[in-house]
């Protein structure tokens, strides 16, 4: 049998904006020498931190296997990027659509035994991260990336030798989960469907287990805070790694219009009520309970007046700019635009009952049913926090879309949005960590009324 060549992959991604114009870099070294024995970059257009970090790890995998395609490899790959590292090698679920056949192409170019995955700090992977800008500086300038030009390696650190390695850890389940999750991405088990639950190839503790064998989450995560360091949820409550700070999403519903106190039904497609005096009073309390807090860093608003104008409000306080997002805007009722739900019911009784039953149903008149809501405010969330990762942002959007959200983070059913109640001008939050996984810190929150 022929000896086993040791390897070592490094690879880094970057992105100018998170997203923005993004590359990736790799580099295959001996593990027996520190040797360079190859280099890959590549401008990606514009993508992700994330997107590119993976893109470096496959770039990195394939140029291995391209240097020694007809011998048996023994290949440590070595990451600063905790999500990619902890993903690949089982640890983390892979939830995220866009990670999900990236990482199952990263599984598939090697048999899993043979790879394992190694978190380094970033000081350490200096050589692939020169790389990635490099490639980043070729995109900005019009140009592709030349391995004939790159000084990449003379700032890396010196390298020694590797010793071998131990057991391959839990590389193997990393890889069967990756692949899982490709098959889910394209379209296996029903995974396409709106409100599937990702779940792993294997078992293993669901979130509501590790929940009841562990300490209140709240409990935790104000521990870390104190320390300054962000706590970041994962599966089994093990040492958890640090992910960074989330994207915080506050998540605070418009004040009210003349038709908030007579509960009628009042969508995206209606007559676009604009605040009332209450209303008015609501959005300037809120905007005094933020500048207080003094920890809000951007708005978002959904497109509609009675949100743009409870926006307005927080941001002439703040001193803030607001950014429209048309995800957030309210369902479309349909025929029920400005009727009150007794009203709904006496005239289109059977398609109201057929509403409530069914998340796929469409209010009568061609409105948005739950599902197609839920779609759009899932693609305007996914932008958003790939937008302000770290960053704390108000969220100024309406009863469905808060209740959406927060029943997404749950990976609740869509009936249990009929189990919660949303004030005018309250305060929910949603935090999104690294890993694709939400917490719920708030919901309908009024204090700031009173």
């Amino acid at each position: 049998m022929s000896a086993v060549r040791r390897l070592v992959v490094e690879a880094d991604g970057g992105s100018r904006g998170n997203p923005g114009p993004a590359g990736y870099g790799a580099v295959v070294i001996d593990a027996a020498t520190g040797e360079t024995l190859a280099e890959a970059a590549e401008y990606i257009g514009v993508a992700t931190n994330n997107v590119a970090e993976y893109r470096g790890l496959i770039a990195g995998l394939t140029a291995a296997k391209a240097l020694f395609p007809d011998e048996a490899l023994d290949v440590r790959v070595r990451m600063d990027s905790k999500l990619v590292v902890e993903q690949m090698s089982g640890r983390w679920k892979i939830k995220h659509p866009d990670m999900k056949p990236l990482a199952a192409r990263a599984a598939a170019l090697l048999p899993p035994s043979s790879v394992t995955y190694e978190w380094i700090p970033r000081a350490q992977n200096k050589h692939a991260d020169r790389l990635a800008n490099e490639a980043m500086d070729a995109g900005r300038d019009g140009r592709q990336w030349e391995a004939s030009a790159s000084t990449a390696e003379l700032d890396a650190p010196a390298r020694t030798p590797l010793p071998d390695r131990g057991p391959p850890g839990d590389a193997a389940a990393g890889a069967a989960k990756a692949r899982a999750a490709l098959a889910a991405a394209r379209g296996g088990s029903d995974a396409g469907t709106l409100f599937e639950v990702d779940t792993p190839a294997e078992p293993q503790p669901t979130d509501a287990t590790a929940v009841a064998e562990a300490p209140d989450a709240t409990a935790v995560g104000e521990a870390a805070d104190a320390t300054g360091v962000t706590a970041a949820p994962q599966v089994g409550w093990a040492a958890a790694p640090d992910l960074g700070a989330p994207a915080t999403f506050v998540l605070l519903r418009h004040g009210e219009t003349l038709l908030t106190p007579e509960k009628r039904f009042s969508g995206s497609g209606g007559t676009d009520p604009e605040l009332s005096a209450a209303g008015r009073d609501q959005a300037a309390r809120a905007a005094a309970h933020f500048a207080a807090l003094g920890t809000v860093q951007e708005i978002v608003s959904s497109p509609l007046r009675r949100c743009r104008e409870t926006a307005a409000a927080v941001a002439d306080r703040l001193g803030l700019d607001v950014r429209i997002e048309d995800g957030l805007r309210e369902t479309d009722f349909g025929a029920w635009e400005g009727l009150t739900f007794g009203e709904v019911r006496e005239r289109y009784g059977d398609d109201l009952t057929a509403w409530l039953a069914d998340p796929g149903t469409a209010p009568t008149g061609g409105g948005e049913s739950f599902a197609a809501v839920a779609e759009r405010v899932a693609a305007a969330r996914d932008r958003l926090t790939a937008r302000y990762a770290g960053r704390t942002v108000v969220l100024v959007t309406h009863v469905t879309p808060i209740k959406t959200l927060v029943r997404l983070a749950l990976e609740a059913p869509a009936q249990a949005m009929f189990r919660m109640e949303l004030s005018a001008a309250s305060i929910s939050t949603v935090a999104y960590y690294g890993d694709g996984n939400a917490s719920v810190r708030l919901l309908n929150d009024t204090s700031h009324l009173r």
